[in-house]
């Protein structure tokens, strides 16, 4: 099933996310884990992708095993910094061979070692690039974004983020996704800022819910986000008490969702770590409001 489907349905969704392997040793614990969240039966999954296609392969079994085996929607993450056409054309071929139909089509993280590198020559240097490829070479797949409601880290300000946002739009995204936020009014204003920039596809709502407190930094750093005075009294007052502090964030992210829903937004995807008893407690915690 397409992902934009299932999003503009007049009916809640509720999504979660989850990541391969890096190595064959630890394969069968992570598709145990995946397995586990594919059993909740969540509206869809996500699986992401290595720069450079690092864990390519194993993202495509956990897709395919994920709609195989348990009837769940899978969108796979592809990214293309630092790969070629080739690379990314073979890539979209074996997702096909896969039934796969949704790619969440991503630049990716530039490797440690290319960030001095010249990028002229590069075959993609920006998601929109990736993004026009998909459309040409699979015009029938779902094609997903990624947008960012307080910045990308590279834009210089919000007007010139949501204009790159537009080009990426026009080159064939038929939905995007938010970077977490932690803060639903910041989500609001920034969907009102696109929708007058002329950005009409649907949004999902990205939140990831903070279930100890070492996530935070990391946080931070992937998205820049804004930490309300609420969340960070939260942190202080459980921090230390790792099973409060679980409790605590899974209620916070909870109370986003909530709060989402209430206010017109009915898809939500939940940046859920590979952890499936937090992905069980905040669909648990939601399931009269999502019918489940």
């Amino acid at each position: 099933m397409k992902i934009i489907d299932i999003i503009t349905s007049e009916k809640p969704s509720l999504s979660f996310e989850v990541f391969p392997p890096k190595t064959d040793a630890v394969y069968d614990s992570v598709k145990e884990a995946t397995e586990e969240i594919a059993k909740l039966s969540p509206s869809f999954m996500s699986v992401t992708y290595g720069a450079g296609g690092g864990t390519s392969e194993y993202t495509l079994k956990i897709a395919r095993n994920i709609k195989d085996e348990y009837s769940v929607a899978s969108l796979a993450h592809l990214t293309c910094i630092s790969s070629t056409k080739d690379t990314v054309r073979q890539m979209i071929e074996k997702f096909k061979s896969a039934s796969i139909e949704n790619v969440m089509a991503l630049r990716g993280d530039i490797p440690a070692e290319r960030l001095g590198d010249d990028r002229s020559g590069w075959d993609y240097r920006y998601a929109t690039d990736l993004i026009a490829d998909i459309r040409q070479y699979a015009p029938e797949l779902c094609i997903g974004g990624a947008c960012y409601p307080e910045v990308h880290p590279e834009s210089k300000n919000q007007r010139d983020d949501i204009l790159h946002l537009k080009d990426k739009v026009d080159a064939g995204c038929d939905f995007l996704t938010t970077q977490m936020f932690f803060d639903n009014d910041i989500f609001y204003n920034f969907l009102f800022k696109i929708r007058e920039a002329g950005i009409t596809v649907p949004v999902v709502a990205g939140i990831m819910p903070i279930t100890n407190a070492n996530q935070i930094d990391r946080a931070i750093k992937l998205s820049g986000s804004f930490m309300p005075i609420k969340f960070k009294k939260l942190v202080d007052r459980y921090g230390d008490d790792p099973l409060a502090m679980k409790q605590a964030g899974i209620a916070y992210a909870t109370s986003q969702i909530i709060d989402l829903y209430a206010n017109g937004i009915n898809a939500v995807h939940v940046y859920s770590m590979n952890k499936p008893d937090v992905a069980k407690a905040i669909q648990d915690n939601l399931s009269r409001i999502i019918k489940r």
